[in-house]
């Protein structure tokens, strides 16, 4: 039923808020402050949307009518009568803060921020202020070109990625109509084959493994068992070389238990992510061993037991092993992807959890340290079984 002059003159405030409708969607909102503001609701594209005339009785019940019926003439035109969107972004600096804008909550904040200084050291001074209308394929390439300048190349490729990305968010809002950068990618210099960490083929593994067990290198009988006992350690856990250097105690866990763990904090792994080794039983009985010498919070340490042992000892130690330039303490994880990899048993997810690898993939990159955790615990300790299976008279507390 339609409102009457003296209905809206004389509407009294209430604890909270109440309306007082006028019919085809407009009607008085009362605030317990005694304010009386006209509102519209009403359908556009099959969304509830809601219009504000102004406060009573600045806008008197015949001017929101009025209004009422200007904005169903609109909807009659297929028009919103709602407010219109501000102007569009055009400057590529905008547009690109506001596609990473959209895109940070689902990146891991490291890599969510290394893009965006990316975009502010090398794109931003050049083509920042620029409208995303006029910029072309030889203006992006220009940039390009000054990042390969430098010897950048895998973050030029990265960069016209970016690019790229930054205008199909941006096309479809009416701020640009092409993409520049889409066909430049076979015109970036490529990148150099990558080079992988020596190691030596599956066949020379047991002569390896072996080395290590009987590893002599150090005249003092402590830093040769560190020594050894760090490289092994680190061999069927799959670490990398600062993961097993400033590995301490107190991050081990359950290892009287039949689900021991090694929890590596988020600031010690190359991802920025927590990450959990599972162990198995010749990990922990190493563990045990290494007890009897270890001093001070770190597992292996060095000479001083406040302080772990150096970054070289363990490639030193493949050194005198005679495996420089065969073996490097990094090609392990090489050597136990590629059987994990050929067994065929194991799943590439598994694998890759293990390697503490990131995956890009928006979904399964919302990562888990605990993610694939038993299979993982089979995976390691079929490793250590084949591994140590290679020693010969291996020593009873590595197989018990």
């Amino acid at each position: 039923m339609p409102l009457k002059e003296l209905e809206v003159r004389y509407a009294s405030r209430r604890s909270k808020d109440y309306k007082l409708g006028d019919g085809g969607g407009l009607y008085l909102l009362v605030r317990p402050t005694g304010s009386r503001l006209w509102r519209m609701k009403y359908r556009f594209d099959g969304k509830e949307k809601l219009l504000s005339f102004g406060r009573y009785p600045e806008v008197t019940l015949a001017e929101a009518r009025l209004r009422r019926a200007e904005a169903k003439l609109a909807l009659a035109r297929g028009e919103d009568p709602g407010p219109k969107s501000p102007s569009p972004v055009t400057s590529f600096e905008a547009a690109a803060r506001a596609w990473h804008g959209n895109r940070a909550s689902g990146l891991e904040p490291g890599h969510a921020a290394r893009i965006l200084s990316r975009l502010e050291r090398d794109v931003f001074p050049s083509l920042g202020q620029r409208d995303l209308k006029d910029i072309t394929a030889g203006d992006v390439l220009t940039m390009l070109r000054a990042v390969e300048a430098r010897g950048a190349l895998d973050v030029s490729r990265r960069l016209r990625q970016h690019v790229s990305q930054v205008y199909l968010f941006a096309i479809p809002q009416g701020w640009a109509t092409h993409d520049p950068a889409a066909g430049l990618a076979t015109l970036l210099r490529p990148k150099p084959r990558v080079r992988h960490m020596a190691r030596v083929g599956a066949g020379e593994l047991p002569a390896l493994v072996r080395a290590i067990d009987a590893y002599d290198g150090d005249e003092n009988p402590r830093r040769r068992a560190v020594t050894r006992d760090a490289l092994l350690f680190t061999l069927l856990t799959w670490a990398r070389t600062n993961e097993t250097r400033y590995a301490t105690w107190d991050e081990f866990e359950g290892l009287d238990g039949p689900d021991p763990i090694w929890r590596v904090p988020a600031e010690r792994m190359k991802m920025g992510r927590e990450h959990i080794v599972p162990l198995s039983r010749q990990v922990v009985a190493l563990l045990e061993s290494v007890r009897v010498y270890s001093r001070g919070p770190y597992v292996f340490a060095g000479d001083k037991p406040a302080l772990p042992i150096s970054q070289n000892t363990m490639i030193y130690g493949c050194y005198r092993m005679g495996y420089r330039g065969r073996q490097t303490v990094h090609g392990f994880r090489g050597l136990a992807s590629t059987w994990a990899n050929e067994a065929e048993c194991y799943r590439p997810d598994w694998i890759e959890v293990a390697l503490a690898h990131a995956d890009r993939d928006d979904v399964r990159g919302a990562y888990n340290s605990a993610l694939y955790l038993t299979p993982r615990r089979r995976m390691l300790q079929a490793w250590a079984d084949h591994v140590l299976g290679m020693i010969v008279a291996p020593q009873e507390a590595l197989v018990a």
